[in-house]
């Protein structure tokens, strides 16, 4: 497949499950229509985009033979087909963790699995990581879930993915090591002004999600325990209110999370009339 005789640049997007929520999600809060995505591999023509829906898997390995521009898929994969050097905007969400895991009562570490089978949906990075550590263990591709395949010994081990550990305790597994931490990645190979400018609009969708555009009244005194409250808060917006000499309006950009853990110390200064609004865009 020529990626450019579609159309412009193809962008693989998840056709399924909640990283295809996610994912829609954010490119919808950056200003891209995706109602015309309607799963079953359905693609949508935007101004120089096609984006087309793919499981993850194939689209990881499109984009690492050269058959896509771009990809939303996950840390594993990116590492799995050796997309790690290529440029990544990390998303922040779907996170989970990597780990080599055997059965609790296994007391080996991971140089004791030499001549071990280990089971993984991840062969490619698994020989690398075991390889890496001196290790020749038998790797052996599986779909499905991996747990129950190394609770009832049919693999000394798995390297898979961890969320909340849960199903590892229910099948009495535990973790040897932890690989790498993954999340959520837009990955591109091509180097596009179309591209360079999705990426700008993902990235200023992610950081406004993680501020909040701040109103208060403070008294007009109090502006310097204002920022010795948010010690990063430089040049706030000092406006006068009509009627009032004793009382300004502030308004100001902040993280969520330090606005709420401060926010008993705006009341203890005396601010009044606080109003948080997540932004659309932030841009630095």
């Amino acid at each position: 497949m020529n990626a450019h005789a579609i159309q412009g640049c193809v962008i693989a997007v998840p056709s399924r499950g909640r990283l295809r929520e996610q994912c829609l999600g954010l490119l919808s809060s950056a200003g891209y229509p995706t109602g015309m995505l309607h799963g079953g591999g359905s693609m949508a023509r935007l101004d120089g985009l096609s984006l087309i829906e793919m499981r993850p898997r194939d689209a990881a390995a499109a984009l690492a033979a050269e058959q896509l521009d771009a990809a939303f898929i996950a840390t594993d994969l990116a590492m799995e087909y050796e997309l790690e050097d290529l440029p990544a905007v990390p998303l922040g969400f779907s996170r989970s963790d990597l780990v080599l895991a055997a059965r609790d009562d296994d007391p080996r570490g991971v140089g004791g699995f030499a001549g071990a089978v280990v089971a993984t949906h991840l062969p490619r990075l698994t020989r690398r990581f075991l390889e890496g550590r001196g290790v020749d263990a038998t790797v052996v591709e599986m779909g499905g879930s991996l747990e129950g395949v190394c609770a009832s010994g049919l693999a000394d081990a798995i390297v898979d993915l961890r969320e909340t550990g849960t199903s590892l305790a229910r099948n009495r597994l535990r973790v040897v090591e932890e690989i790498r931490a993954c999340e959520a990645l837009f990955v591109r190979r091509t180097e596009a002004a179309v591209l360079d400018d999705l990426a700008l609009r993902l990235q200023a969708s992610l950081d406004a999600r993680r501020h909040r555009y701040v109103m208060l009244h403070v008294p007009r005194e109090r502006l310097e325990a204002l920022r010795e409250v948010f010690p990063g808060l430089a040049s706030p917006t000092v406006l006068p209110l009509a009627g009032r000499e004793d009382l300004v309006a502030v308004h100001f950009v902040v993280s969520a999370d330090d606005l709420w853990a401060r926010l008993s110390d705006l009341r203890a200064l005396g601010a009044t009339g606080i109003v948080a609004l997540e932004p659309q865009a932030l841009l630095p």
